[in-house]
């Protein structure tokens, strides 16, 4: 196994016992074992990024790292961590996703610089 699956692998099993011990209401392990799942995805990213014709693999462990950061509250770190994964070719579902996630995470941001508040529950979608 290549040392990016390796991390991959390691990462994804990190993040799992990190769901667990959030259900288990252990919420100090949970964080530590989520910042470990982080630590390993943006390794493993960070070991194909100049690869761009490894797509989507590449992106996919960019997306992956991007969100294990939001867990860790590493808001910065995700949002280098996508604008890196969208510096190189990913498919255009996954980039979409990739844009997706930093709306996500700087929308509340976004409206309170304007002196509005962003309301989900209250949010209407007209077609």
């Amino acid at each position: 196994m290549s040392q990016i699956q390796e991390l991959h692998q390691q990462a994804m099993d990190l993040a799992e016992m990190a769901q667990v011990a959030k259900l288990r209401n252990n919420l100090d392990l949970a964080a530590q074992l989520s910042r470990q799942a982080f630590e390993k995805e943006r390794l493993a990213a960070e070991l194909i990024a100049g690869d761009l014709a490894a797509e989507p693999t590449r992106s996919i462990l960019y997306r992956s790292a991007a969100t294990l950061a939001i867990d860790c509250g590493e808001i910065q770190s995700a949002e280098r961590l996508i604008a890196v994964a969208l510096s190189g070719n990913p498919p255009t579902e996954i980039a979409d996703e990739l844009k997706d996630l930093f709306v996500q995470m700087n929308i509340h941001k976004y409206f309170a610089r304007r002196g509005m508040v962003f309301d989900e529950a209250n949010l209407q979608i007209f077609s």
